[in-house]
């Protein structure tokens, strides 16, 4: 390696083998090259493999303290090994994604989170969350998250213990289900009306359930053309930085028009129409 490994894993020599497993928990998982493709990243992550390897094993790391890493490599006489130490030369297998994949307990720890699939609720998403089978995290965990995802829209990063004890990152992805009848744009809620060209023309009130329960009746009293909508003010999704503001509802129209018209009711049409 040519190098110093508690220099490499960013620890002093009397790191205990917490901040060992710590160190290179959050270094492997800087510096891995599915993640990282700056320059040296690979060989950084080659190296925090042998290091880690070398400090976690009490045999290997006695040998490695008071030998140095020539010491390590080249063997060390036999009644030096009484006192624990390694007696023939250590050869790192050179393979840093073994060490990794042991360690974490598989190839990527970066697919390791819980998912859920929510519904628009008022006041935000409620998600149901649900454990991978094959994640490494090997306890319930019962969280509320009412309050966290209030109007939010984007992954959320929440950190908890992980394997090893270490503190570690459990990704949220939210995938919001379809809603029967309300679309989503950014904390505006979308609700697509249909109406009778009649309606359009004479007005009409328009019955909306909002996502509390609560009954909107919204008079209509313009003229409803095919561009038309109607904004009602803060009844929409709230803001994820402060649920007090609330986005808005947007109501569309989608004017039924006759399929055909008799000559009688096309002559009453055009006399209706005549003042245009």
């Amino acid at each position: 390696m040519g190098g110093d490994y508690y220099e490499t894993l960013d620890i002093n020599r009397g790191a205990t083998d917490a901040d060992i497993k710590k160190a290179y928990r959050r270094l492997a998982l800087k510096f891995h090259p599915s993640r990282n493709t700056e320059a040296g990243s690979t060989e950084r992550f080659n190296q925090l493999g042998e290091a880690y390897e070398v400090l976690s094993d009490p045999q290997k790391r006695a040998t490695y303290d008071k030998f140095g890493e020539e010491g390590l490599k080249d063997g060390i006489p036999l009644d030096f090994a009484k006192s624990g130490a390694w007696s023939s030369g250590y050869v790192y297998h050179g393979n840093p994604y073994k060490t990794f994949r042991k360690f974490f307990g598989g190839d990527n720890p970066f697919a390791d989170f819980y998912t859920s699939e929510a519904p628009l609720q008022f006041g935000g998403l409620q998600p149901e969350v649900q454990k991978r089978q094959d994640s490494p995290i090997e306890r319930d965990l019962h969280l509320s998250l009412d309050d966290i995802f209030h109007g939010c829209t984007k992954k959320i990063s929440i950190s908890l213990r992980g394997s090893n004890n270490i503190p570690a990152d459990i990704v949220f992805i939210m995938r919001q289900k379809p809603h029967p009848y309300f679309t989503r744009d950014h904390n505006n809620l979308i609700y697509k009306a249909k109406i009778s060209l009649k309606m359009a023309l004479t007005g009409f009130s328009v019955d909306v359930k909002t996502l509390d329960g609560r009954l909107l009746s919204i008079p209509i009293n313009d003229i409803v053309h095919p561009t038309y909508t109607k904004v009602v003010t803060g009844e929409g999704m709230p803001h994820s930085q402060d649920p007090s503001h609330r986005g808005n509802l947007i109501i569309t129209f989608d004017i039924q028009f006759p399929d055909k018209l008799d000559v009688e009711r096309r002559h009453l049409i055009k006399q209706a129409l005549s003042f245009q």
